[in-house]
């Protein structure tokens, strides 16, 4: 008899105890916030260049003197050669451009980071044959592709901005442009407007 009355008691009290948490737990799941997968919160974005991949004309106009006030702009020619490196985890574009004062010869290398999600974008060209060693950092975002970094400007320092937009068309819009002020206010010293080159066959 004290058997069965110790365990009446015992089910008594667990019925009780998860009375008491069953209710909690509830309350618990409903003031939670929701916690979305990883890969909801972040996009994939190492095929965002892939628009940029063959051979390219482009037509480019540059800012003759940044920061003057002036609005005197050079404009001249040039193609592009872009393909992919690391099974599209990076990829090249060598340039030409046709400039009045010559031959410019550059080279792009864009690597992408699958924990950041983010790109990086180094420059090269041929006047000092080195590589910039401070990258571009940025990903695309509806639509639109912004990377920022660092550099100089007749010997101060300027922070830098790249633009892409107009990627999902057959002609890719490319803007660059200069902040002395911290990034409170950007000029727009590059613009490139790409038409691609149809493939021969």
């Amino acid at each position: 008899m004290q058997t069965r009355v110790r365990l009446w008691v015992r089910t008594a009290l667990l019925a009780g105890a998860l009375q008491l948490l069953v209710p909690e737990a509830a309350t618990r799941a409903q003031t939670a916030p929701p916690q979305p997968a990883a890969a909801a919160r972040e996009r994939d974005g190492q095929h965002d260049f892939d628009f940029a991949m063959g051979s390219w004309k482009i037509h480019l106009s540059k800012l003759e003197h940044p920061f003057s006030g002036s609005n005197k702009w050079i404009q001249f020619d040039g193609t592009l050669q872009t393909h992919k490196i690391w099974d599209g985890l990076g990829n090249v574009e060598e340039v030409v451009l046709n400039s009045p004062s010559g031959i410019i010869k550059g080279l792009a290398v864009r690597i992408y980071n699958p924990q950041t999600h983010q790109w990086a974008i180094y420059w090269a060209n041929s006047k000092n044959s080195s590589i910039d060693p401070i990258p571009q950092i940025g990903q695309f975002k509806d639509g639109l592709g912004a990377f920022y970094g660092q550099d100089t400007y007749n010997g101060k320092l300027v922070y830098v901005r790249f633009l892409w937009s107009k990627t999902d068309t057959s002609t890719p819009h490319f803007e660059q442009s200069f902040s002395n002020d911290g990034g409170k206010t950007w000029e727009v010293n590059w613009v490139t407007d790409q038409t691609r080159v149809s493939s021969s066959h």
